[in-house]
């Protein structure tokens, strides 16, 4: 059966999928069968697959075929920076970081809830440690907060806003040494995690985000005084 044929050829394959059923890794139709089942050229045809691979909703294996992706959202990374970078930067930084402190504010306290095992704990313990040497080791810490809370978009919203803003944080201009505050503030998590005490895990998180937007004021105020001059 054809597809609707009102919609971009993007949209129409993409209503496909869903007609069809296809889940993640399945095969799609080939080249050939997507030509005749929505009735447009080889070139467009090729455009759209192509269009829908850059979102992840389509994977292109050379040599085997195209299939179904599982369009993450960590492709959206450059999108989401390259707007923060073409609005008001700090102010869009700011919202950027309200929207993951909101998250991640409220999800923690569901994890502390629950009885985080000693070897979890362990492996928290060393990424604190870490953090001291190990810039990537502040995103592993919060991924492995959340690994078992069952919600696969919630981590990758959580990757997406992280690596996002470690792509555009230049704009707040140079950070001040704050490794022993970033220890302490991810060292009163994994203790709160240890008591099972959510307000204490929401406090510790809020802290740690507090200096986070300290950080963006003082970078508002030095652009403010800036354009004053």
């Amino acid at each position: 059966m054809r597809v609707r044929a009102g919609a971009a050829l993007e949209e129409r394959i993409i209503e496909l999928i869903h007609e069809r059923g296809l889940a993640s890794g399945a095969a799609m139709p080939t080249e050939p069968q997507l030509m005749e089942l929505l009735g447009a050229s080889r070139n467009s045809v090729r455009e759209a697959i192509r269009a829908l691979q850059a979102l992840g909703i389509v994977d292109i294996r050379h040599g085997y075929g195209t299939f179904v992706g599982q369009a993450s959202l960590t492709g959206l990374t450059t999108s989401l920076a390259f707007r923060v970078r073409s609005s008001d930067g700090i102010q869009a930084i700011r919202e950027l970081v309200e929207v993951r402190e909101l998250l991640e504010t409220g999800l923690i306290g569901e994890v502390a809830k629950a009885r985080t095992s000693e070897p979890k704990l362990s492996a928290l313990d060393a990424l604190v440690t870490a953090m001291a040497h190990d810039s990537g080791a502040d995103r592993a810490f919060h991924a492995l907060l959340y690994e078992n809370c069952g919600n696969e978009l919630v981590l990758q919203l959580i990757g997406l806003f992280w690596d996002t803003y470690h792509e555009v944080e230049e704009l707040l201009g140079e950070p001040a040494d704050r490794t022993g505050d970033l220890i302490a503030n991810h060292r009163r998590i994994v203790d709160a995690l240890r008591e099972r005490d959510s307000k204490a895990a929401r406090d510790a998180m809020r802290l740690h985000f507090r200096d986070v937007r300290a950080r963006i004021s003082r970078a508002e105020e030095e652009a403010a005084s800036t354009e004053a001059s």
